[in-house]
């Protein structure tokens, strides 16, 4: 795997995690992990993999779009506990938000279940709950 492409698998795990809200943020968090790159070159990935800002100006995948509109619409609220992240939804849309979930094939999700307004998903361990969790509350705008 070449550079630029390991670069931007980092800008992904990065932006699903955290809260950027500029290239320059990006930037230091690459840095951080021992990137060396340029805001130039930052800009040209952010364009070449589709990255777009929420209204309340973090980045988000272009692949999160439709994730990110049914969360902010129809999820209530999350919690976790140990390795279960339980998510309230507005009643009978907890299985097409599950199914965004499963389709933005998150790593931290193992696997779902959904009713009809509960959403019921186990992860690996609680440090991946504690992460699905801020990510699906990054989406609320939470």
């Amino acid at each position: 795997m070449g550079k630029r492409q390991l670069r931007q698998e980092e800008i992904r795990r990065i932006v699903r995690e955290e809260r950027i809200r500029t290239q320059h943020d990006l930037v230091q968090r690459l840095t951080k992990f021992g990137y060396k790159c340029t805001q130039a070159t930052i800009s040209r990935d952010v364009t070449e993999m589709g990255l777009k800002k929420l209204s309340e100006g973090v980045y988000v995948l272009g692949e999160d779009l439709h994730l990110q509109r049914m969360i902010a619409e129809l999820v209530l609220r999350v919690v976790h506990t140990n390795n279960l992240v339980l998510v309230k939804t507005t009643p009978g849309t907890a299985q097409g938000v599950a199914a965004a979930l499963d389709a933005a094939d998150l790593e931290d999700i193992l696997g779902s279940i959904a009713g009809d307004d509960t959403i019921l998903a186990i992860t690996a361990d609680e440090g991946a709950a504690s992460r699905l969790q801020d990510h699906i509350d990054k989406f609320r705008g939470v």
